[in-house]
């Protein structure tokens, strides 16, 4: 453990209004990285008790210095990141991104680790010069099928986040014809109701183009088939590392309401599990989790070792006014190149 910088998880508060899945998510994460280095964490919006807050530390300068100085910050709430990595200018920070899409730049001293290969490949174009790393969400072990002799619900919906067209179209159609449970809110032991379920029905796309921001990871869909459900899923953004129709799911809103219920109710009269197996969740099971964890948290280590003694001029990074440059370089020399081809024709002409 000595060999590694001790990691300040920064979080808006615990509780109340920020109490989400990307709240658990984060802090899942600070619990498995406690097996590999020191974690904290650190609220800087709404006051926890027995937790550190981020103002106190950067009023009191000698303090910050003392804790954060001589650790890692960790960012990772969307809508914020900017504003906080301004703030930790001269403290090491790392960006843990779950959505994508929120329009800020990093500079390329932040490394960027991401929850999925989507948010990866978002990353890898806007931040060329910035190191990168995957590192996806786990699935908890309580998250598998228990093999019950009977799924007495047929089709399972949670309402967070569910399309107009699944909440007003799909389900009514669906209740006339087989039961269907609608989860509202906090479920406290959902692999239990995810086991009884035959069917699960995720359409988020609606959701995250209204933010504006993507789909990080999905957890619930994964969730779900690993505890033995047939999801009929979209596939926006994170939704693809895993989901593929045809294969270990469905593809939710194709084409007509008939056809989605022609294929939804042929699942529930003739129930079989999902194609996934155990060896394909392995790469969302804390072991590997924890190892590719302990990997990127020894690189990025040697990588602020090297910040902290060194002089480089770090590569230029893809900003809005290098790309307006690069743009402008290159139409120029469309140009040029257009005016030499026609005096070169005139020529031969004359």
């Amino acid at each position: 453990m000595g060999e590694f910088r001790k990691l300040y998880f920064l979080l808006p508060g615990l509780r109340g209004r920020y109490a989400c899945g990307g709240l658990w998510a984060e802090l899942k994460t600070a619990q498995i990285a406690q097996e590999i280095c020191d974690t904290a964490i650190v609220t800087y919006r709404q006051r926890e008790p027995d937790t550190l807050f981020l103002g106190d530390l950067l009023k009191h300068r000698s303090q910050g210095a003392e804790t954060l100085g001589r650790g890692i910050t960790v960012v990772s709430w969307g809508f914020d990141v900017p504003e906080l990595v301004r703030k930790l200018q001269p403290y090491l920070t790392l960006y843990h991104a779950h959505s994508s899409a929120y329009g800020f730049w990093l500079p390329p001293q932040v490394p960027i680790v991401t929850v999925s290969r989507n948010t990866l490949g978002y990353w890898g174009q806007r931040a060329p010069s910035s190191l990168l790393y995957y590192l996806p969400n786990e699935i908890s072990p309580e998250f598998h099928n228990r093999h019950l002799p009977q799924r007495t619900i047929d089709v399972l919906v949670q309402a967070r986040k569910s399309s107009s067209y699944l909440l007003q179209h799909l389900i009514p159609a669906l209740q006339s014809q087989c039961r269907v449970d609608v989860l509202q809110g906090f479920v406290e032991d959902l692999p239990s109701v995810f086991n009884q379920a035959k069917v699960y029905l995720y359409d988020s796309a609606e959701y995250w183009a209204i933010q504006g921001v993507t789909e990080g990871f999905g957890l619930q869909p994964l969730e779900a088939m690993a505890c033995g459900c047939q999801v009929f899923s979209s596939l926006n953004h994170g939704l693809s590392d895993y989901l593929d129709p045809g294969f270990n799911s469905h593809k939710i809103g194709a084409y007509s309401l008939n056809y989605d219920l022609q294929r939804i109710l042929a699942i529930v009269q003739h129930y079989t599990p999902p194609s996934l197996s155990e060896t394909q969740l392995a790469e969302y099971r804390r072991p590997n989790i924890l190892d590719r964890l302990s990997t990127i948290l020894t690189e990025i280590n040697h990588y602020f070792d090297y910040l902290q003694h060194t002089n480089d001029r770090p590569i230029a990074p893809l900003s809005p006014q290098r790309i307006l440059s690069l743009r402008w370089q290159r139409n120029w020399q469309k140009l040029k190149k257009g005016i030499g081809n026609r005096d070169w024709e005139l020529k031969i002409r004359n």
